[in-house]
Parts: C-alpha cells; sequence; structure tokens
C-alpha cells in the first residue's frame, strides 16, 4: 500500500502522524511511505530520517494526498485537506466529528474511507487509540490549570499545592475516566485537594483503590456536580461520550456563581466540551474569560508536548497501520469489530450513530457497507 503522512496544519501542532521508527516498519513490509517535507520537523525528525527508514520526501501536502492510498495524520483534516480527500482514499486519523457540522459533511462528500482514531474499540470496553492522548491531556491539564490560577493569567493567584500554613486548592475533576485518573495523579503529586465526580460506581472503586484517601472520590449528580463546582479553584473537564458530543455538565449559571479567578480546564472540547461557555482556543491563545472564570479550552492540548505525544499515539496506532496496509481496507474491517467501530464515513455514508444522530443524518451500519 501507499502511505501518505502530511504535514499537519492546525495551530500550534507539530505532532506527526508516523514516526521514522514506524515508517520503517512499513517499509521493511513492502509498503511504500510518502511523507510531506519538513512534516516531522517540530519534534525534531529531519528528511534524512524519514529518507533512512525508507520514505519518499514529497515537497507539498497536495502530491502526498494525490499519491497516497492511505493517510495517516493525527488531527482531523482541515478544510483544504478535506478538499483533497477523495473516493474510496482510507483516513486513519482523530476526527470528532459529533460536533463539527461542516467536517462531517465534506467527509461525506469525499467519499473517502474515514476511520477515527478516538472510536476504535479493544476487548476490555477501552479506546485504545485515545487513551495515550488522555493520558497527555490529563496531565497537561493540571500544568494548565495550575498556570491559569496564577494572577498574571487572570487567576485566584493560588499555589495549588499551597504553602505549610496555607490550603492547598480545591480541584474538582469531573469524569474518573484516563483523562480524569491521569489529572488526579498529577494534581495529588502537587499537594492539591481532590476531588473525583462519575457516574459509575465501578469507576468510583476504581478510583478509590489506586488513590486511597488522596481523593474523594464522589457520585456524580446534577447536585453533585453544582455543590464542588461551586467550591473549586480549578474544575477539570474530563467526560466522553465515545463519538458523541459532550454533555453539557457545566451550566452558565455555574460558572457566574464560581469563585472570581477559578479556572476551568475543559479537556472535552475536542467533543464540543462540557461546559456551556467552552469554545476552542490555541495555543497561541489558549484562554478567556467568562464572569471571572478563566476558560482554557485549547483543542490539541497534547500538541504542546509534540515529542511526547506523537511516541505515545504512534505506539498505539501502529498495528492498524499495518493491518490495514497489509491486508487492505475491506479486509481489516471485516476481521477485527473493534477496528470497525473507528469507521465514521465511508462512500457518502455517516456509519457511527452519535455523529448521526448529532447532525440530523442518516445512519448506516458499518458492515453493510463493507
Amino acid at each position: 500500500m501507499i502511505i501518505g503522512v502530511p504535514k499537519e496544519i492546525k495551530n500550534h501542532e507539530y505532532r506527526v502522524g508516523m514516526v521514522p521508527s514506524s515508517v520503517r516498519e512499513l517499509t521493511q513490509k513492502g509498503h511504500k511511505v510518502f511523507v510531506e517535507t519538513n512534516a516531522g520537523e517540530g519534534i525534531g525528525f529531519s528528511n534524512d530520517d524519514y529518507i533512512t527508514a525508507g520514505a519518499q520526501i514529497l515537497d507539498t501536502a497536495a502530491e502526498v494526498f494525490a499519491q497516497s492510498e492511505m493517510i495517516v495524520k493525527v488531527k482531523e483534516p482541515q478544510a483544504v485537506e478535506r478538499a483533497m480527500l477523495r473516493h474510496d482514499q482510507i483516513l486513519f486519523t482523530y476526527l470528532h466529528l459529533a460536533p463539527d457540522l461542516p467536517q462531517t459533511q465534506e467527509l461525506v462528500e469525499s467519499g473517502a474511507v474515514c476511520i477515527a482514531y478516538e472510536t476504535v474499540t479493544d476487548d476490555r470496553g477501552g479506546l485504545p487509540l485515545l487513551a495515550p492522548m488522555s493520558e497527555v491531556a490529563g496531565r497537561m491539564s493540571i500544568q494548565a490549570g495550575a498556570m491559569a490560577l496564577e494572577k498574571s493569567k487572570g487567576g485566584r493567584g493560588m499555589l495549588l499545592g499551597g504553602v505549610p500554613g496555607v490550603e492547598p486548592a480545591k480541584v474538582v475533576i469531573i469524569g474518573g475516566g484516563m483523562v480524569g485518573s491521569n489529572a488526579a495523579q498529577m494534581a495529588i503529586g502537587m499537594g492539591a485537594d481532590v476531588t473525583i465526580l462519575d457516574r459509575n460506581i465501578d469507576t468510583l472503586r476504581r478510583l478509590n483503590v489506586q488513590f486511597g484517601s488522596t481523593v474523594k472520590a464522589v457520585y456524580s449528580t446534577a447536585d453533585s456536580i453544582e455543590r464542588h463546582v461551586l467550591e473549586a479553584d480549578l474544575v477539570i473537564g474530563g467526560v466522553l461520550i465515545p463519538g458523541a458530543a459532550a454533555p453539557k455538565l457545566i451550566t452558565r449559571d455555574h460558572i457566574s456563581r464560581m469563585k472570581k479567578g477559578s479556572a476551568i480546564v475543559d479537556v472535552a472540547i475536542d467533543q464540543g466540551g462540557c461546559a456551556e461557555t467552552a469554545k476552542a482556543t490555541t495555543h497561541q491563545d489558549p484562554t478567556y474569560m467568562v464572569d471571572g472564570v478563566v476558560h482554557y479550552c485549547v483543542a490539541n492540548m497534547p500538541g504542546a508536548v509534540a515529542r511526547t505525544s506523537t511516541f505515545a499515539l504512534n505506539n498505539a496506532t501502529l498495528p492498524y497501520i499495518i493491518k490495514l496496509a497489509d491486508m487492505g481496507y475491506k479486509a481489516a474491517l471485516q476481521g477485527d469489530k473493534h477496528l470497525l467501530n473507528g469507521l465514521n464515513v465511508m462512500h457518502g455514508k455517516v456509519t457511527i450513530q452519535e455523529v448521526a444522530e448529532a447532525h440530523n443524518m442518516e445512519y448506516v451500519a458499518a458492515d453493510s457497507l463493507i
């Protein structure tokens, strides 16, 4: 198969779909890999590194898209990239379609086979290609939140862990999954007062075993969310419904009654955010204020630690890239129900129910199209 790796063009996005070691795995199997010039420059990989791994360097993204059977990216294709997709071409990347109607419509119009990292599943009920970035984003959320609480950023002027004689900041994490547990790990390490809310009793039990008395694991209801959010200095939104838009658990009314100078880091922003006041921001301009509350809603948080993130992502995606290349997408999807769950759009049809419902579009079961 001919695989293309374009340079990411989203604001301050330095990750790359494949590192040279991943390219080598494919070229040694007889596949051809085209890499756009300087695609890995942001994380320290030169064109020569890719050439040594067996790739061929192309000057433009247009050439990569035109000559490749499968495009491997990190972030969702931007409008100029979507225009280059063609019928039956494979797109393997993060998509986050539920809150993004224009992207969904243009992917449908392209006729491409669009497989989203974030909805690929595994035998344990997990999301193995979302997990590494959730780990990174969860850990980063506390770093970002700590900075947002600084007075110069509009925050309350608080140190997360306090100091002897001064109480630590109260951190409230909504969602106890991969993002939430990694955020808790960092917040505990910094000495904060940590509460996690989740609706799944098994998740709360796991958190209790994992963290013991260093966190308060609380069952999530409208009442408990309101009470803890209003008491919080820092709120982390880590809610996920796979494939669907994030539920708006933090209301505008909550925001208006939060402490002035408190902060929200909405990690769910890729799926539309779990705060009603959330809107996507960039690393260039990451925060804004609503009713005196600092909002950090960067849609590609792991891009700030691009080298760590790229390696973590490649470790997870490489087996699937190899499977798609070795078998072709039809056989690969037919033989792997978990990879099939990643299929979001194919040949002009939406193949994931949550996205179809979000945009009032026709849903077609993926297995009926293969």
